[in-house]
């Protein structure tokens, strides 16, 4: 079981380039997701112990594989209690990030999370994926929320052509486990894969995967 302090050892194990405030972000995240999890069930009892490992570092797979530039517009899908989008918009300071639910009481977390670690890059919307008609931004990105063809159904409309990124077409950027041979078939699409295992390899990772479709 990880020590749930052991955010600056963990992370810092695959990192090396964070500033003081990133590092004290990061350390600040555990205690408000501890204390919010004690009023509604936002992470698993088994995962909190975990916390960085299983949702941080998690989350941070992404931008081990795939760097956003600067004034890059990202919409995280479903984002729950805020993942991927939190951590990587500690990571990513000068990129943009709207985090969208359906569940209302979930967005009292992350919105906690914006005040407590004044992140300014990190806006929040309460509304399901559908119904973001007013906004295009360079990626989609998500963590287990619904098969790849209902992903890419839902982002594809709100990713503009237009590029941001020199190195990286616009897309979708989704967290994925397990044999996903079937949903990717019935996907109809041609998604990069990235084992999260050859980037972090740590045994939770085993069958989680990075899945990267451009537009």
């Amino acid at each position: 079981m990880e020590n749930p302090q052991s955010t600056v050892e963990l992370i810092s194990t695959y990192f090396s380039d964070f500033t003081t405030l990133q590092l004290d972000q990061f350390e600040k995240l555990y205690p408000i997701y501890a204390d919010w999890n004690q009023k509604i069930n936002v992470i698993s009892r088994k995962d909190i112990d975990a916390f960085y490992e299983r949702h941080v570092l998690h989350s941070l797979s992404i931008a081990a594989q795939y760097a956003f530039e600067p004034g890059t517009q990202v919409v995280d899908i479903g984002t729950g209690g805020g993942f991927p989008g939190i951590p990587l918009a500690i990571f990513f300071p000068e990129v943009q990030f709207l985090l969208v639910d359906s569940i209302g009481k979930k967005l009292k977390v992350v919105e906690a999370v914006k005040q407590e670690l004044r992140l300014n890059n990190l806006s929040f919307q309460h509304a399901r994926i559908e119904e973001i008609h007013d906004r295009k931004f360079d990626f989609a990105v998500s963590r287990a929320v619904a098969p790849l063809k209902e992903l890419w159904k839902w982002s594809r409309p709100l990713l503009r052509n237009k590029r941001n990124n020199e190195e990286l077409k616009n897309g979708l950027i989704c967290l994925k486990g397990g044999d996903l041979h079937q949903e990717i078939s019935e996907s109809g699409l041609r998604p990069y894969v990235t084992p999260i295992h050859d980037l972090f390899p740590i045994n939770y990772f085993s069958e989680k995967y990075i899945l990267y479709v451009p537009i």
